[in-house]
Parts: C-alpha cells; sequence; structure tokens
C-alpha cells in the first residue's frame, strides 16, 4: 500500500490545525483527544510523507516547506469532503470539529450571544473558536480557510466574497452620565468641538468611522482619545468627561446617556461574510440559516 493510501480524514485534520495553531497542545483541546494521540499522528504524516513536517521550538512547532507548501491543496481537499455532505442528509447533531469565527468585539455583544445559543443546542460537539478582528490579515485567512465566517462591516470584506446582510445600524451619541454635557440638544458645530472619543479597532490611531461625514458637513472633530473595542468606550467616554458615538444595540449603558443633536450620521449595514468555496456547504447554509432566522430584516439578501 502506498504512503498516501495511508491517510485518513482525521489525519489531514490534524495537519489542517498544525499549520493553523502551530501547537500541540492546542490542537490536541480542539480535536479532543490527548497530546499523545496526536504526536502518534503526527509520527505517521511524517513516515508518509518522508518528511519531518513540523520542528518542535520552545513556543510548539513550525511547519517545514513541504508542509506550506501544501496548505492551500489541503484546506481545499477538506473543503471538497465538507461539501460531500448533501443538504438532506445533514444533521447538526453530528457536526464534529472546529468552527472559526472572525468579528469585533461589537458583534459579539450583538449577534454572537443567539448565535452561539443555537449551536451548543444543535450542534453540541461542535466547537467554536472566536478569533480577533485581523483586518490586515483578513483575505488571507479566509482563502487559506483558517475562518469558516466573518461577521463585520462590508468595508472590510472583498467585493467578490458572497455575503448576508444581516441589519442596518446606527450610532448615537453619548456622554458620560455625568457630564457637563447632558441634558439639552446640539448642533453640529458644537458636537465637532467637543473632547470625542472614538473607537477604533482595525488601526490604533485617532481616526474614525464619521470623520469624512464631519469634514463633509464643514467641521473638524476634536477627537482626544482613541479605545481599540466599543465594550471599554463607555467606562472611557465617561471617566474622560468625554462625547461619543456608540451603536445603538450597545445600549443603554450604565455609564452613559444619549445626547439629542440636530442631525445624525449616516446608518452602516452588519453583515456575514465567507469565502465563495464555502457557498454551497451544509455547515456554511445551516449558520447562515440562524443567522437569518433571528436577525435578517425584508432588507436582508445573500449575495
Amino acid at each position: 500500500m502506498s504512503g498516501i493510501n495511508r491517510l485518513d480524514i482525521k489525519q489531514l485534520r490534524i495537519l489542517q490545525l498544525l499549520l493553523q495553531e502551530r501547537n500541540l497542545s492546542r490542537v490536541a483541546n480542539l480535536m479532543g483527544l490527548t497530546q499523545q494521540a496526536i504526536s502518534e499522528q503526527l509520527k505517521k504524516l511524517r513516515h508518509t510523507f518522508d518528511d519531518e513536517m513540523f520542528i518542535r521550538t520552545s513556543n510548539g512547532v513550525i511547519p517545514t516547506q513541504i508542509v506550506e507548501n501544501m496548505e492551500d491543496n489541503l484546506n481545499q481537499i477538506l473543503s471538497d469532503i465538507d461539501n460531500l455532505i448533501s443538504p438532506e442528509n445533514f444533521d447538526p447533531a453530528s457536526l464534529t470539529g472546529v468552527l472559526q469565527i472572525c468579528s469585533s468585539d461589537y458583534a459579539l455583544v450583538t449577534v454572537f450571544p443567539i448565535l452561539i445559543k443555537t449551536i451548543s443546542s444543535q450542534a453540541p460537539n461542535l466547537k467554536v473558536v472566536i478569533r480577533d478582528f485581523e483586518t490586515d490579515n483578513l483575505h488571507q485567512l479566509m482563502v487559506t480557510g483558517e475562518l469558516d465566517l466573518v461577521i463585520t462591516f462590508p468595508k472590510f470584506i472583498p467585493d467578490n466574497y458572497p455575503s448576508m446582510l444581516l441589519f442596518e445600524e446606527h450610532h448615537v451619541c453619548v456622554t458620560g452620565v455625568n457630564s457637563r454635557f447632558k441634558g439639552r440638544k446640539y448642533g453640529l458645530k458644537e458636537i465637532s468641538e467637543m473632547p470625542q472619543v472614538i473607537v477604533s479597532p482595525s488601526r490604533a490611531n485617532l481616526k474614525g468611522s464619521h470623520d469624512v461625514w464631519f469634514e463633509k458637513k464643514g467641521f473638524k472633530r476634536n477627537v482626544i482619545m482613541s479605545v481599540p473595542s466599543f465594550s471599554s468606550a463607555p467606562d472611557i467616554i465617561e471617566a474622560s468627561n468625554a462625547i461619543g458615538f456608540l451603536p445603538s444595540r450597545l445600549l443603554p449603558h450604565p455609564k452613559v446617556v444619549p445626547i439629542e443633536i440636530s442631525e445624525n450620521p449616516p446608518s452602516f449595514n452588519i453583515i456575514a461574510a465567507w469565502h465563495p468555496r464555502s457557498q454551497n456547504n451544509p455547515l456554511h447554509k445551516w449558520l447562515l440559516g440562524i443567522l437569518k432566522e433571528n436577525f435578517v430584516s425584508n432588507k436582508g439578501v445573500a449575495s
């Protein structure tokens, strides 16, 4: 029997996870196996491919060039195997393995509690990894199959990727519960001059999503601070005696109160996106069905 005929799907899954995680202990946890079992499978892979495959380091393992060269083909093979499951025979309860989803902390609060509740109920053996949002590396992660689904804003997703509009959202101007700014209505000029805290999850800078909108109105924002997450913004806005713009679904919040302003910023969309190769994957169809049932309005469409 040739070496390639000794391969099984479990070994390919382990190989894929080792390429992603580069740590035997983490792969063992994700697969529900012991580290010794992973080491045994790696030994078999080394024999099959006549290559060291992964070299141990103080922080884990690094792949050899042979393994790195096969990563794209490996991801495609496993995706094709997943797609062999016909929709009529698809049973979420039989799902195993790891689902990798990328999202901002905003989606973690507004989307994931409902999504994860359904996944846990219908597919109790499916493990879920939620990754930090990596704007610069997003396309590469999706191409290599390291991400199954992304929940984010449309501007971060390549135009040729299929997506589903989950809902339309808008920002609300807020200030601290004890702020000197609360309790009256302001024009945009006044708002632009107030000290502002912005949320910048993709870039560590003082540029916010509404800068262009203010500039078109003829005003420059007085941004004094940038924070990386929406979850930290209310505390910082309250502590700094500043104002900020938060998505409406994160309100009410005990640390901030809305401010009435003469004109509100334009609304924005929240979407789910995935790589084109997953378009007909039953697992993805199931996930999108959950999202559609719970979030998609009449305006939500798949593209």
